[in-house]
């Protein structure tokens, strides 16, 4: 039993960088889940340390070859995102929206309109459905839920994060007497 577990210890999908990442993402998962219960500063306070720590543990994330990609599931459904979303909203308020221009898209070299929530919301979905098919029994779901994250996160969750963590850091570091933020992508 104990050459079983040393195999599959060694196995990438069992990797302490996969294991990394499945704790920080729970971590946020339920933070967020909970987010009703938070204020609005407390909830900033947490992303400020959590994004950058998500980002990263993402990046680190190994290669993984998927033998069956038929076991691939997502379990976040609309209702769920939206409730998210509301939550988060209601919680930013007028911190919510905010501008950035994005860089690869020679089509997007103006300012696109975005918000917190969306973004997080986003990050939220891609995150808990990693954590629960990678909570399935097969190793074929494993190794989905880590490719899926890696491949969400070069496609659109690292940017996501980066433009949340982006917009808690200027909410956060504000002039008290400033009614609109600036915004670092525009000037």
């Amino acid at each position: 039993m104990n050459e079983n577990k040393s195999n599959r210890t060694e196995e990438p999908v069992y990797s302490k960088k996969v294991i990394e990442m499945l704790t920080v993402a729970n971590d946020f998962c339920l933070f967020i889940g909970k987010a009703d219960t938070y204020s609005q500063y407390e909830i900033l306070l947490y992303l400020q340390k959590v994004l950058p720590l998500i980002y990263l543990k993402a990046s680190l994330l190994p290669e993984i070859r998927v033998d069956d990609d038929e076991m691939t599931e997502h379990f976040v459904t609309e209702e769920e995102w939206e409730n998210v979303f509301a939550i988060l909203r209601e919680k930013f308020g007028t911190d919510d929206e905010y501008y950035y221009v994005d860089l690869h898209e020679k089509s997007h070299r103006d300012a696109i309109k975005a918000s917190l929530a969306e973004n997080l919301a986003d990050i939220y979905q891609d995150m808990k459905d990693f954590i629960l098919l990678y909570q399935k029994p097969h190793k074929a779901a494993k190794e989905n839920a880590v490719n899926d994250c890696r491949n969400l996160f070069d496609t659109r969750t690292g940017f996501s994060l980066v433009k949340a963590h982006t917009k808690v850091h200027f909410i956060l570091y504000k002039e008290p007497e400033d009614t609109e933020y600036p915004d670092p992508q525009v000037s």
